[in-house]
């Protein structure tokens, strides 16, 4: 069983039906309930279950709740895809002390108060994966002090929280750095900034696709990946390589 958070919409969304199709009954969780429908349809074509379950990571009881709904529905909690973002492009002279913080506290500190969460119920052979960004690993293209000061303190979350929890609890903890795929958010970076950046900077001079992050969770989420944790995955395309 996996939960997804930020299921509503792009990457997350993508995430959730890839898990379905691999195997796993799904909890979806996001902030926009409405939207959770539409995917959650596409996880019952699938053949497996789904529930959907409103949540604000940022308010960790939230979190606490939206585990233990996981674990009533379906017995178990196996995998967490900590999804859950939202960024934004201001200068940073210019960007407004609550605006920043609230990149944080969904990104970096939800990232967290879900993790505790779910560490809470799972058993050994677990694994969470975090969805970071490659904008940890390289400068971005436009101002996104919040976004990649977030993502970048994601990553050294998850090698502490590996540290803590791969030997003592068998729970395996990676990040996902994902490059740019054509998602709302990346929709809402100027396309010729976006396109000049991506032709400079990738290896392959093309944007990444869903189905490629999507083979990438469901690595880092399933067994194949049991000799891995601790570890960012760069799926860039060879950007965070230069």
């Amino acid at each position: 069983m996996a939960v997804v958070t930020g299921a509503s919409s792009g990457l997350g969304a993508g995430f959730a039906v890839a898990l379905a199709e691999a195997g796993a009954d799904v909890v979806l969780a996001a902030r926009r309930a409405d939207r959770l429908a539409d995917v959650a349809a596409e996880v019952t074509a699938t053949g497996r279950r789904s529930i959907s379950v409103t949540t604000d990571v940022a308010d960790p009881d939230q979190c606490t709740a939206l585990a233990e709904a996981a674990v009533e529905a379906f017995g178990r909690f196996d995998v967490l895809i900590n999804n859950a973002g939202l960024g934004t492009a201001v200068p940073a002279i210019r960007e407004r002390p609550d605006d920043f913080r609230r990149v944080l506290d969904v990104n970096l500190m939800g990232g967290y108060w879900m993790a505790q969460a779910a560490a809470r119920l799972m058993q050994s052979g677990s694994s969470i994966v975090n969805i970071a960004s490659t904008l940890a690993l390289i400068a971005p293209p436009a101002p996104q002090a919040a976004y990649a000061a977030s993502k970048a303190g994601l990553i050294g979350l998850t090698r502490d929280l590996s540290a803590q929890w791969a030997g003592r609890r068998g729970i395996r903890v990676n990040a996902l750095a994902p490059g740019y795929v054509a998602t709302e958010m990346t929709a809402e970076v100027l396309s010729q900034v976006l396109d000049g950046f991506v032709g400079s900077r990738s290896r392959l001079q093309r944007l990444g696709t869903q189905r490629e992050m999507d083979a990438a969770v469901v690595f880092l989420a399933s067994p194949a990946s049991n000799y891995v944790t601790g570890s960012p995955l760069a799926v860039d395309g060879g950007m965070s390589g230069h």
